[in-house]
């Protein structure tokens, strides 16, 4: 498989797919509706929402049935990057190398910005769920497992923690807390979610978890690398913004070369959780190793 370009295919369907759910920019709330665009349209991996699809693919689901939940987790994780940089959380000037939403919209607008998009990715999800009656329970399901990994106890946990961590040693299972949550926890309820609509056995739903936990934090892992000795271009965001605020990152904890044998780990044993969807498991195996070698 040419996993860059089979990426690259997929990305640029689900992105196609996206503009359909954009809403209509002639309102009295246009501003909120440009300020959305904004971001969604700035670009990305789009990790989850392929992460989502590629799920459902394993057990033959027609993609049509991930669309709307695939586009309803980008906008949540669009609306946790837009509050990330905020002045108040990360405060970063520049994202997918762009200005953030708020140095280009104001704090205000910014934060309606987020709040939006949180909300309309759950009215997307339910007025599919409502529509298609007959599987309304899947669906629901699947919901449950997103707004479960964006929540209290999933990312905005992760987050909380790791604004309290600012300017603190931390041990290595804080660390993780934080890293489960802020980074994996949509990672995992991408996943899930996608099983639950192919309609996985319990069995095959534990792997696809485990395999999601394990890539979720060697993402993280890369990411904290990254931020030492990426490159800004290829990033296109600032790079040192965890040393900048204080945090305690992996690589901090146990030294570049250390973490990055610890993300290869994790990587070879999600691979393995896998393994028995065969030949259909190829994209999977792919991304787990883009995981370990990207640059951004």
């Amino acid at each position: 498989m040419n996993f860059k370009s089979a990426l690259k295919d997929k990305k640029t369907y689900f992105e196609s797919r996206l503009q359909g759910y954009i809403p209509d920019m002639n309102a009295y709330q246009k501003t909120l509706f440009e300020a959305m665009k904004y971001s969604l349209d700035a670009g990305g991996k789009r990790l989850r929402p392929i992460l989502l699809m590629e799920s459902a693919a394993l057990f033959n689901s027609d993609i049509e049935d991930t669309i709307p939940y695939a586009c309803a987790m980008e906008m949540i994780h669009t609306y946790s990057l837009i509050h990330d940089d905020l002045p108040a959380m990360d405060d970063d000037d520049l994202r997918r190398g762009k200005p953030t939403n708020h140095k280009v919209f104001g704090e205000g607008i910014a934060v309606l910005a987020g709040d939006g998009l949180l909300n309309y990715s759950f009215e997307i999800m339910l007025d599919h769920a409502l529509k298609n009656e007959k599987n309304s329970y899947k669906y629901v399901k699947a919901m449950n497992e997103i707004a479960k990994a964006a929540g209290v106890k999933g990312m905005i946990a992760g987050q909380v923690v790791d604004l309290q961590s600012e300017n603190k040693k931390i041990d290595k299972d804080t660390l993780d807390f934080i890293h489960m949550n802020k980074t994996s926890a949509m990672i995992i309820g991408s996943m899930r979610a996608g099983a639950i609509i192919g309609g996985a056995n319990d069995i095959e739903l534990q792997d696809i978890t485990n395999y999601a936990k394990n890539i979720g934090l060697a993402f993280q892992v890369v990411d904290d690398i990254l931020d030492i000795v990426g490159d800004e271009k290829k990033l296109g965001k600032d790079i040192g913004s965890d040393l900048e605020n204080n945090k305690s990152t992996y690589p901090s904890l146990f030294g570049i070369d250390k973490s990055r044998d610890i993300a290869k780990n994790l990587i070879e044993d999600a691979k393995k959780y896998i393994s028995r969807f065969d030949e259909k498991n190829e994209f999977l195996n792919c991304l787990a190793d883009y995981i370990i070698d990207r640059e951004c």
